[in-house]
């Protein structure tokens, strides 16, 4: 059976790390984009060089009809879904609550969590069993910041993956039946160009000596943790998370 995956936000950090590592193990994978197109078709040159099948395909997944968009290109250039990371995510600039406007909010919660709702529904559509599927792996990326609530910095942030931890244990007893299995990864302080939005580039750096591993993660850290929720090894896996957090 063929393995095809979808990877949204793949075209850097913990994506980019996954769709190195599912191209090692014989997916076809779509990099999925919202605004850098040239990093996106930069890996799918570098995973098509590995011998790979590779796309990419820009879409907002916080918009229904884009993941529409973006599920009928795979349906079309690499065959039935059977994995989905959902790793697309946005933060703000550190702040309290009361400061925070009403469209920063409304961006990080389509984007963390409507995306992965809209994406993880037309998942469903191709790998259920019940609508002709054979089956399939949904694994979110959520974050430490979900257990620790991010306080005076991100608690919009925070309750956005909080959301996503509780998404994941529902539709982890919901799909059993369908034979497909939801799990989550929850990353702590981890080396990527994620913390530029924040405003805070250095942020690992500067706070990683509170880490009880004493250094920040790398993306490839994360994404073995993706990779071995996604495959065989973990078949009677699902509903659970992974702390990639240092400790934390």
């Amino acid at each position: 059976m063929s393995k095809v995956m979808l990877i949204t936000g793949g075209s850097r950090g913990i994506g980019a790390a996954s769709a190195l590592m599912a191209i090692e193990q014989g997916y076809a994978v779509c990099i999925n984009f919202l605004h850098d197109a040239s990093a996106a078709d930069l890996l799918c040159r570098k995973l098509q060089a590995l011998g790979g099948n590779a796309i990419a395909v820009q879409a907002d997944v916080g918009t229904e009809s884009d993941v529409e968009r973006l599920f009928s290109k795979i349906d079309d250039c690499l065959g039935r879904l059977t994995a989905l990371v959902n790793s697309a995510g946005t933060v703000g600039h550190a702040s309290r609550l009361e400061n925070m406007d009403c469209q920063r909010i409304d961006r990080v919660f389509a984007t963390n969590v409507l995306g992965t709702i809209f994406c993880c529904k037309h998942a469903i559509l191709r790998m259920s069993n019940k609508h002709g599927g054979t089956g399939g792996a949904i694994v979110n990326v959520s974050s430490a910041a979900s257990r620790l609530g991010s306080a005076g910095e991100y608690v919009d942030y925070a309750a956005s993956k909080g959301a996503v931890d509780s998404l994941t244990i529902g539709l982890a007893k919901e799909l059993a039946p369908d034979d497909i299995r939801v799990n989550a990864v929850r990353p702590g302080f981890i080396r990527t160009d994620f913390h530029v939005l924040s405003g805070d580039p250095n942020r690992v750096e500067k706070l990683q000596s509170r880490l009880p591993i004493g250094r920040g993660g790398e993306p490839k850290e994360v994404a073995a943790a993706i990779m071995w929720l996604l495959g065989h090894q973990s078949s009677y896996v699902s509903g659970s998370f992974i702390e990639v957090a240092g400790g934390l």
